[in-house]
């Protein structure tokens, strides 16, 4: 089995101004350069729309990727404060953050428009973090498999398996992010091994050995190392441990 390597993701959401955001992965490629703390690993940065093209210069030459955190599901249009992988591609980002619990909640995006943001995304080549998770409430149900699996099978698992090769999928049991409730080592790694079943049922051996499986919920510096260490655990999508340089080294460094 091919070994997989480990992808950290740090998903800024809303916070950063250009000062603070351009400081940080300045900061952030010295202390990495001069350690040399990159070595097998994928690291990618998500920050605010107004500062995804001068953290892709400054990013130029490094081993760290800018991903967006969003985009809209047509090439352009009448369309009022929206930003398309078209705009995205013209200043050189090739990887989006979509289905987020946050976007799925606040912004009510259903499956469906998940979707067409996936095709959108497909024709410009982008590589896809697509997020997937069920709440408290089905969580307590006992539907938390069912829930992830039709997330899937309405979204991810309509493309081939050559385009397929283009994600990253990001467990991120809503019910532990920002609520100070912590999903146990085992409980994640249940989860992660049943989404690589699921590619494995729907694509081969080949597939869900390749596909990287992230975990998106509340990890920091202190328990990242061991969510790492689970078989099915490829990295981590990290949200408010990633916006303080010292946390977020210790992460990479995990």
């Amino acid at each position: 089995m091919r070994k997989r390597k480990k992808v950290v993701i740090a998903n800024w959401k809303m916070n950063y101004d250009f000062y603070e955001t351009t400081s940080f992965i300045r900061n952030f490629l010295k202390i990495v350069f001069e350690r040399k703390i990159n070595h097998n690993k994928e690291i990618i940065i998500a920050p605010s729309f107004p500062f995804l093209h001068i953290s892709n210069q400054i990013s130029q030459g490094t081993t760290l990727n800018i991903a967006a955190q969003n985009i809209h599901h047509t090439d352009k249009g009448s369309y009022t404060g929206e930003v398309s992988s078209y705009m995205l591609k013209s200043i050189g980002i090739q990887k989006v953050i979509l289905g987020h619990s946050e976007r799925r909640e606040f912004f009510l995006e259903k499956n469906n428009l998940l979707f067409e943001k996936i095709k959108i995304a497909l024709k410009y080549n982008f590589n896809i973090i697509f997020c997937v998770g069920e709440s408290f409430l089905e969580r307590s149900k006992n539907k938390q498999f069912e829930i992830v699996k039709s997330q899937l099978e309405e979204t991810v698992f309509r493309c081939t398996s050559d385009e397929v090769k283009s994600f990253y999928i990001a467990y991120e049991p809503i019910w532990a992010i920002g609520t100070g409730k912590t999903a146990t080592f085992e409980e994640v790694q249940i989860m992660h091994e049943f989404i690589r079943s699921l590619f494995f049922d729907k694509y081969g051996e080949s597939v869900s050995n390749r596909i990287y499986i992230l975990y998106g919920g509340s990890i920091n510096d202190l328990n990242a190392k061991d969510f790492f260490s689970q078989k099915d655990v490829d990295g981590g999508l990290v949200g408010n441990s990633s916006l303080k340089l010292d946390k977020f080294l210790r992460i990479v460094q995990s």
